[in-house]
């Protein structure tokens, strides 16, 4: 599994990979409007040169938030590699703690995040009405049928 910083790749690359997988570079939620191909993070990339995972992060203070993270290719490690790698850059950079925002549909991040030892911090009610009225292509519904309403803040204290 080949990692690189995000910025090793060429920026026209990356920007393809959030259209495709995002609609856009642009990323809305409750703590801030973010261009994604902009952000610090880290890539892995196949044989072929293809990003088939990406996290991009922001470092504020001693905070580490994750903005977006991607994996093409489910149960191959692809997310757990990533997450840890933005981990231990942020315990480098002195943070005391990674947090995410996701939405409440996304059960799979969910459980993704929890099981790497990630809690449930905060829920944001009807967040992404506020969203929708900066990005409105965001989708009603989501994952399973569930109407996308909450942004669920989840932490991970650093050690």
């Amino acid at each position: 599994m080949n990692i690189y910083p995000a910025a090793n790749l060429p920026k026209s690359i990356i920007v393809e990979f959030f259209k495709l997988h995002w609609g856009s570079t642009e990323m809305v939620i409750s703590s801030g409007i973010y261009d994604c191909s902009a952000l610090d993070g880290f890539a892995v990339v196949d044989v072929d040169d293809k990003i088939i995972g990406l996290i991009t992060y922001l470092i504020k203070d001693n905070e580490c938030e994750i903005i977006s993270l991607d994996s093409m290719e489910e149960s191959k490690g692809i997310g757990t590699t990533l997450v840890q790698e933005v981990e231990n850059l942020a315990k480098k950079k002195n943070c005391r703690i990674v947090k995410l925002i996701t939405t409440n549909d996304n059960l799979l991040a969910l459980k993704f995040y929890q099981k790497r030892g990630f809690i449930l911090s905060q829920i944001i009610l009807n967040a992404v009405e506020e969203a929708r009225k900066v990005k409105t292509e965001i989708p009603l519904i989501g994952n399973d049928g569930i109407p996308i309403r909450d942004e669920m803040v989840l932490i991970k204290v650093l050690n």
